[in-house]
């Protein structure tokens, strides 16, 4: 019989205990370490059910403005123009604009941008482009490190098809972790703080349900009449009823009666929790995440008009981040259409400036600079 070095503790009875514990259900809101499937309909969901959440996201992408395709060729420059405006994008959209918005606007709510160029059977040129969504297709390296394959996903590993045509395809992925493929949502962290939120909105419509829609106790004390009590309490019931239902449809009515009758509104000594500290709280946190000034979503937070343009800069650099983005984007499309239309010239990008107070500052900057350069001319001997 083997002995150990350490005596075993004996092992208390088991007995039954009132008190159990039960395992915590996890949280719907959280979120797999790896590309899965569910996040863009929880990402999806977030901007529905948060309203503050869709008009940022909403309001990076109309800021991040307007651009213009440059041909490095002069005499193609009219045939690019006119392909930037008439562009078809998908089936109901024009413009390379519109495809930039929608492609802009997915790369911030999933994390990835997908989109394709399309090609004219008849007549070989560049006929139109469309957004997809990013979950539908898998992307594999090949034989060397810098080949990427992309494979349209089936319901089996297996069941996968491989793109034929894979430089017709559009990818972009929004900080994607080292080693990896996939980016990661702007909107990813909120869907806990956001549940937080609505819950805190659903337990305040909940208090004005009850509170906020009066109801009233109506309470009659008998004196000497205890024989005919339950018969006048019918009747007082009865009556407050009509006149209730009465209010309803527009007509008022008084409430006359004899006796000792008292009405008071149920809930009226209490009063509704302030939750305007914990709602700002869980919004800074929000808006602090997607970077947007908020002034912009109608908050007026910030007590001087510095501090705004303070936060007006910080939100010119994120703009100018998704601005590089989308160039080689911008770029490949452009690049496409002039080598099916026979051309070999580069294409360039040019943003237009962001908001017109960067133009006043510009200008400003360029009138401090002329008369810097007047002053030392003057001043040289």
């Amino acid at each position: 019989m083997c002995m150990g070095l350490f005596p075993r503790k004996k092992k208390p009875p088991v007995s039954g205990s009132i008190l159990q514990s039960a395992a915590r259900a996890e949280s719907q809101y959280a979120l797999p370490e790896t590309q899965d499937p569910c996040e863009p309909a929880l990402y999806a969901g977030l901007r529905r059910a948060v309203p503050v959440i869709d008009a940022a996201i909403g309001k990076i992408v109309r800021l991040t403005g307007s651009f213009q395709l440059v041909a490095g060729d002069s005499r193609m420059q009219e045939q690019l123009d006119e392909f930037v405006r008439s562009v078809p994008v998908g089936l109901t959209g024009q413009s390379l604009q519109t495809f930039a918005d929608a492609y802009l606007d997915s790369l911030l709510t999933y994390g990835n941008a997908l989109g394709e160029m399309l090609i004219d059977n008849r007549t070989g040129y560049l006929g139109g482009l469309q957004t997809v969504p990013a979950e539908l297709v898998q992307i594999r390296p090949g034989s060397h490190p810098l080949e990427r394959q992309y494979w349209l996903r089936g319901e089996q590993e297996s069941d996968s098809i491989r793109i034929a045509r894979p430089e017709r395809i559009l990818f972009t992925a929004l900080n994607p972790p080292p080693g990896g493929v996939y980016g990661v949502s702007v909107l990813r962290g909120l869907p806990a703080l956001s549940h937080i939120l609505l819950r805190i909105y659903a337990c305040i419509g909940q208090n004005y349900d009850r509170m906020g829609n009066v109801r009233y106790a109506v309470t009659y004390k008998p004196s000497n009449e205890r024989a005919y009590a339950g018969e006048r309490a019918r009747q007082i019931a009865k009556e407050w009823s009509e006149g209730m239902r009465a209010g309803a449809a527009g007509e008022i009515r008084d409430f006359i009666c004899a006796g000792d009758v008292d009405i008071r509104v149920i809930g009226a000594d209490n009063a509704l929790l302030d939750t305007e500290v914990p709602v700002r709280q869980l919004l800074e946190q929000l808006i602090a995440k997607l970077s947007i000034p908020p002034f912009l979503l109608g908050l007026n937070w910030s007590s001087t008009e510095r501090m705004s343009s303070q936060q007006a800069d910080i939100l010119t650099s994120e703009l100018e981040y998704y601005r590089r983005l989308l160039d080689p984007v911008l770029r490949r499309v452009g690049t496409a259409f002039l080598r099916l239309a026979g051309s070999q010239a580069d294409v360039s990008v040019e943003w237009s400036n962001i908001n017109l107070q960067d133009e006043t500052e510009y200008a400003q900057a360029r009138l401090w600079n002329a008369q810097a350069a007047q002053i030392e001319a003057e001043l040289e001997p």
